[in-house]
């Protein structure tokens, strides 16, 4: 199927019904729940390689000792490890944590900036986070791309992109604006759940009439 035939107006539209009956993306739970924009950067930086289901017991046990970078950059590396413990490169974020709460502090009076640039600043932040924390933590247009949607954007035919900084720049040339904050959670909540990375449950897909499938050799 050519790229431009795709119906991605028709696919969201089934996705924003269909995936809100399934378990939500951790981040977009803390949204929901009007988590501040600090917490939310904080998980988005522990959720990197790591599972949700971790991420989830690691962040609370974090900001249990600490809420704000003013009370972060109090904590040593090692009590920061110890409540993080067992994210994946759990010394590496740690340290990350410390420097962007120090910076935070520095360059922003506290807060949480509001714009991509200021946010590829933070020690640690690369554009998915910075993104994820603009949608999430403020409501704002952005394009959060992990592998899902780098996936499952290409599966679709509606971009042809090798790598997820590369689907980034294509959705933001194609993809209209008002689907920029919803697209992540759509896709993340489908590849978490249906759309698997090797052999997807097209079966129960949604979207099985409409998918071409691209680049899916074996399928459920």
């Amino acid at each position: 199927m050519p790229e431009t035939e795709f119906p991605i107006d028709d696919a969201l539209a089934i996705l924003r019904t269909d995936m809100a009956k399934m378990p939500q993306p951790l981040i977009d739970q803390m949204s929901a729940e009007h988590q501040t924009p600090y917490k939310i950067l904080i998980a988005t930086l522990l959720s990197l390689r790591t599972k949700d289901s971790t991420t989830a017991i690691a962040a609370p046990k974090l900001f249990a000792l600490a809420e704000t970078p003013a009370e972060m950059v109090k904590l040593s590396p090692e009590q920061i490890e110890k409540a993080i413990y067992p994210v994946g490169f759990y010394r590496n974020k740690a340290r990350s944590i410390l420097k962007a709460s120090q910076k935070l502090l520095d360059d922003f009076d506290g807060a949480v900036p509001r714009t991509l640039e200021e946010l590829l600043s933070l020690p640690g932040v690369g554009r998915k986070t910075a993104n994820l924390v603009l949608t999430m933590g403020f409501g704002l247009p952005g394009i959060c791309v992990d592998i899902h949607v780098h996936r499952i954007s290409n599966r679709w035919g509606y971009v042809q992109t090798k790598s997820p900084e590369e689907t980034e720049m294509a959705l933001r040339a194609k993809l209209p604006q008002k689907y920029w904050i919803e697209y992540n959670s759509l896709l993340v909540t489908l590849g978490q759940t249906i759309c698997h990375p090797t052999s997807p449950w097209c079966s129960k897909c949604p979207l099985a009439n409409i998918c071409p499938k691209i680049g899916v050799t074996r399928r459920r």
